[in-house]
């Protein structure tokens, strides 16, 4: 994998740098007690001129991908690391800031706030004029396909419903570092297939670098540019894989041969914990 990780830097060298991390790991605790939430983890994304990069993380639960996403953010307790350096735009990290957006499981919706209101909330921050926020933010209902709900309340709302807000809100922002930790993992399978569709469709029309964790192989790998496979005892990234960006919606993608043929390689890969073996060979858009 140390190859691999030199071989992309080397190539992205030109490119200005996103997120580098040099041999980052995070303990949490001293002594025996000590408990290595990741280890010696590294890896460089660039920033790739009017396309941006999704990069999917997935491996077993507890090898620190959340840990990975958290450092990036600056989020306590994650944040900072133990040992190593994490950077974002070429500087260390110091914090949270508004380049850096986040989204999760949890929706993280004010429940007092009409979903209008939610998905304007960040721009009021900011001191943006009401006009102008509510204005954006209507434009953001209709991306996300919410029109008609403008004026309810998250409890009103499906899971879906309330994901398609936390989406919005934070893209309203316009970060340029965009960090999800398994947004549609408590969503049904069909919700789920949709979200998927639909972050594809704002990822490229916001052309921004993305980092989502999932439990997912099928979501990590009709997602992502590249997939960041880690292991545990302790987290670390395994290795780095290519993949080709999706151009059909997910079910249909799902189909293709190459796709299933992809998919159990590299869940043999993650049940037997294995080195890093390349790229998967088995790829090819011809099937």
């Amino acid at each position: 994998m140390a190859s691999e990780n030199k071989d992309r830097a080397g190539a992205g060298a030109a490119l200005p740098e996103r997120v580098r991390f040099r041999n980052v790991s995070r303990i949490f605790g001293t002594g025996p007690t000590a408990r290595v939430a990741i280890k010696d983890v590294s890896f460089v994304v660039t920033d790739q001129p009017d396309a941006g990069e999704l990069v999917t993380l997935v491996g077993p639960s507890g090898c620190g991908k959340s840990t990975v996403l958290r450092i990036i953010a600056g989020l306590g307790p994650h944040f900072p690391p133990t040992q190593g350096e994490a950077t974002v735009f070429g500087k260390p990290i110091e914090g949270p800031s508004a380049d850096r957006g986040i989204v999760d499981q949890k929706y993280s919706l004010l429940p007092h706030l009409t979903v209008l209101d939610n998905i304007s909330f960040g721009l009021k921050l900011k001191g943006v004029g009401r006009s102008e926020r509510q204005a954006l933010a209507r434009e953001w209902v209709a991306k996300v396909g919410l029109d008609g709900a403008e004026t309810k309340y998250p409890a009103e709302l499906s899971g879906g419903m309330q994901q398609r807000v936390a989406i919005a809100a934070t893209l309203i922002l316009k970060p340029k570092i965009l960090l999800m930790d398994e947004p549609f993992g408590a969503l049904d399978p069909k919700i789920r297939l949709r979200m998927q569709e639909l972050l594809i469709e704002l990822w490229k029309e916001q052309k921004a670098t993305v980092f989502f964790v999932t439990h997912s192989v099928e979501e990590a790998i009709y997602l992502g540019d590249r997939v960041f496979r880690m292991g545990s005892n302790p987290g670390r990234l395994v290795e780095i894989l290519q993949l080709p960006r999706p151009e059909e919606p997910p079910e249909t993608m799902r189909m293709k041969p190459w796709f299933r043929e992809v998919t159990q390689e590299l869940l043999k890969r993650l049940e037997e914990d294995a080195p890093a073996a390349g790229e998967l060979k088995s790829f090819t858009r011809t099937n």
